[in-house]
């Protein structure tokens, strides 16, 4: 059974970094896509930001193009999600997703993980 637990959320002030880390484990990650999603209160679950496990491209919503970097270490089964210039507007709960393809995660399918609350503090 895949398990994916984040962390690394937290209270920010505006213009400040997070690093939000997702740990997967379960079974092998090697060919599976994953993705960052997140929901503010109020609205939809929306999508962040994803990448291929092994490598190679990267995909960002517009509004935190330049801002968010997403990468994975393969070694620890761990993606991240780097947070820079941090606004009000990026306040949700953020969470990692899993699926065995791209188009499958970035369209809400897959595996799940708890989510982690970002703040982001004007």
């Amino acid at each position: 059974q895949v398990q994916l637990v984040e962390s690394g959320g937290g209270l920010v002030q505006a213009g400040g970094s997070l690093r939000l880390s997702c740990a997967a484990s379960g079974r092998s990650f090697s060919r599976y896509a994953m993705a960052w999603f997140r929901q503010a209160p109020g609205k939809e679950r929306e999508f962040v930001s994803a990448i291929k496990w092994s490598g190679g491209n990267t995909y960002y919503t517009d509004s935190v193009k330049g801002r968010f970097t997403i990468s994975s270490d393969n070694a620890k089964n761990t993606v991240y999600l780097q947070m820079n210039s941090l606004k009000p507007e990026d306040t949700a709960v953020y969470y990692c997703a899993a699926g065995d393809t791209i188009v499958t995660v970035t369209s809400g399918r897959g595996y799940w993980g708890q989510g982690t609350q970002v703040t982001v503090s004007s």
